[in-house]
C-alpha cells in the first residue's frame, strides 16, 4: 500500500510540474524595456545632491495647543533628478508635506513641516526623515521648540 501512494504521488509531482511552460522572454513588454532604458540614462548622469537653507528650526517658546508651520527648502546641486519617495515625522505631532515630483538638477522644492504642540511640554525636538535617491538614502531634518504646560483651571 505504501509503494501505491508513493508511486500515485510522485506521478502526481511529475505531472504538476511538466506542464508546457512559456519562455520568460515572451512576457517582457516592448513599454517596460523603453521605460527601463529612459530610467537607466538617466541614473548614468550621476545621483543627485541636496543642499539646504536650514536643517534646523526653532519655533522658540509656544503655549501647549499651539499649531505652527516651517518650510525647509532644498536645492538639487546633483546631475540627476532628485526623487523623494516618502517622508515621515518622529511622531504623529509633526507632519511632512514633499515635493511628489522629481527635483531636476539646479532647481528647488519645499518642505513644509507643520508641528502640533497638544499635550506636548516643556523642550521637544522633532526630525522628519525624507527618503531620496541621494546617496545616503535618507535625508533629516529636524524642529525643535518649548512648550508651556497646560494652564490648570
Amino acid at each position: 500500500m505504501k509503494n501505491i501512494v508513493c508511486i500515485v504521488a510522485i506521478m502526481a509531482t511529475f505531472a504538476l510540474t511538466s506542464c508546457k511552460k512559456e519562455k520568460a522572454s515572451s512576457k517582457v513588454k516592448s513599454e517596460n524595456i523603453e521605460a527601463a532604458v529612459a530610467r537607466d540614462a538617466e541614473i548614468s548622469k550621476g545621483v543627485p545632491f541636496i543642499e539646504w537653507d536650514k536643517t534646523e528650526h526653532d519655533f522658540g517658546t509656544l503655549d501647549n495647543g499651539e499649531k505652527v508651520e516651517t518650510v525647509f527648502t532644498l536645492t538639487n546641486t546633483g546631475e540627476g533628478d532628485l526623487v523623494i519617495t516618502g517622508a515621515r515625522g518622529s511622531c504623529g505631532c509633526t507632519v511632512p508635506d514633499w515635493p511628489k515630483t522629481p527635483v531636476k538638477p539646479g532647481n528647488t522644492a519645499k518642505i513644509k513641516v507643520a508641528f502640533n504642540s497638544t499635550n506636548k511640554k516643556n523642550k521637544t525636538t522633532n526630525t522628519v526623515t525624507l527618503t531620496t535617491n541621494t546617496e545616503k538614502g535618507n535625508e533629516v531634518v529636524r524642529i525643535k521648540a518649548f512648550v508651556n504646560p497646560k494652564k490648570k483651571s
